[in-house]
């Protein structure tokens, strides 16, 4: 059963930083030293602060002294001194919309629920990973969890079961507690929900759901890891999420494309890799406008771009055989998920690249849209542009539930759940 609890909040008090527009930020593994520094000039109480606090080359205002784990401790604890930060007065659920235009243009309003869900071994089957995670981001946030003992940043999970309806009364008989726009333009905002019974009736339906993380791999492992170091029962067995039901109107998902290097100088590799796409693939020159396969129909369909001859093609596998043949005991949602097709056949096999490879990112990287795919080769950073199609939910939804875990980066959950709405304590 997943064990879906209301939170007993550490919060900003809006009165004291002017709004939560000043101190919301994005999730630290999107931030750059600039944007950083522009946080922070919008308010020094901005979540980056310690959600983010590892020394940046930026200036002596963004750069702490010493352990950044141990500066943002005594952040945080300055701000509740200084009551910037304060403790809600009950615990609460906190309803969440996000307006949003997506990738694809698209305007969207995406629902949920930010709430302590307790920490489950993946094996239970309750809460499920979709992608393979990298170790380094994992040791960097349970560090940071140990000093500031609390969930700085929610996890984004898609529940089976739709939380919203039930929420959704509060929103519309108030106002928001707090609002936040992006610099994408992205507007969050939450409302404070104190019912007892409405907590109560969210425990009930979640209890029955299955949990799949979309964004936030690294900090539920971290939770695990955090919950064992520490032993016993206690708020450690809980770690903060935004929950969005599977079923929700606004939720989309958009691909994140892939890049290869180490072509450029490379004739015998080059060649290679174009006559082993002609052979698996159908392949047809495009014109670049229509180098995205957004609506294309069929199994393993790309879009591909290559900087030594400046032209774009259209991949279209050929059949299935040697697809099946090398992910032979996949479930069928895995064996026909494109970023497998690419990564079995084109990057493993073509291109030769390990597993090592692919998960330290050596060789291969990654892009949100074709204009930037585009950009990243015309500037040399790489020399070859995968385009790759969204993937539908309902294939997101069966893919977890056969407990296979897609390759890196096979989505990209848009947009982003803010860091600083509130945070959980874990100790």
């Amino acid at each position: 059963m997943a064990d879906v609890r209301p939170i007993h909040a550490t919060l900003y008090d809006l009165a004291a930083v002017g709004s939560l527009g000043r101190v919301a930020a994005p999730p630290y593994d999107v931030i750059d030293a600039a944007q950083r520094a522009e946080l922070l000039e919008r308010s020094p109480y901005n979540a980056v602060a310690i959600d983010l606090p590892k020394p940046y080359n930026a200036g002596p205002k963004q750069t702490p002294e010493g352990d950044p784990y141990a500066h943002a401790a005594k952040t945080m604890d300055a701000w509740c001194k200084a009551g910037v930060l304060v403790e809600d007065r009950a615990p609460a659920i906190w309803a969440m919309t996000q307006e949003y235009t997506g990738p694809d243009g698209s305007a969207r309003t995406r629902h949920g629920i930010l709430a302590r869900v307790r920490v489950e071994d993946f094996e239970s089957g309750q809460v499920l990973p979709h992608e393979r995670t990298l170790p380094g981001p994992k040791k960097d946030r349970l560090e940071l969890t140990r000093a500031t003992r609390h969930n700085l940043s929610p996890i984004f999970s898609l529940s089976t079961e739709d939380p919203w309806p039930l929420v959704q009364t509060e929103t519309e008989l108030d106002d928001p507690w707090g609002e936040a726009t992006d610099s994408g333009g992205t507007i969050t905002r939450i409302w404070r929900v104190g019912d007892p019974g409405i907590h109560t009736a969210v425990g009930e339906l979640l209890a029955g759901a299955r949990l799949l993380i979309a964004d936030g791999h690294h900090r539920y492992e971290t939770a695990i890891a955090y919950r064992d170091e520490v032993g016993g029962e206690g708020p450690q067995n809980y770690t903060l999420m935004a929950l969005t039901g599977l079923d929700d109107p606004g939720l989309a998902v958009f691909p994140t494309h892939r890049l290869l290097s180490g072509l450029a100088g490379d004739e015998e590799r080059r060649q290679r890799l174009g006559e082993g796409l002609r052979e698996l693939f159908e392949v047809t020159e495009v014109d670049t406008a229509e180098l995205d396969p957004l609506g294309q129909e069929g199994i393993g369909v790309f879009g591909l771009y290559d900087s030594h001859h400046k032209r774009g093609f259209r991949l279209r596998l050929k059949d299935t055989a040697e697809l099946d043949r090398l992910l032979e005991g996949k479930p069928e949602a895995y064996r026909r998920l494109d970023a497998a097709i690419l990564e079995t056949l084109v990057l493993k096999g073509i291109a030769g690249i390990s597993e090592e490879d692919i998960l330290a990112k050596r060789g291969v990287g990654y892009a949100k849209s074709v204009e930037d795919s585009l950009a990243l080769l015309e500037d040399g950073s790489y020399d070859v542009a995968f385009i790759l199609r969204p993937i539908p939910v309902d294939q997101v939804r069966a893919i977890c539930e056969s407990d296979e875990n897609m390759p890196p980066k096979s989505t990209y959950f848009f947009p982003k759940v803010p860091t600083g709405l509130v945070f959980n304590p874990v100790g």
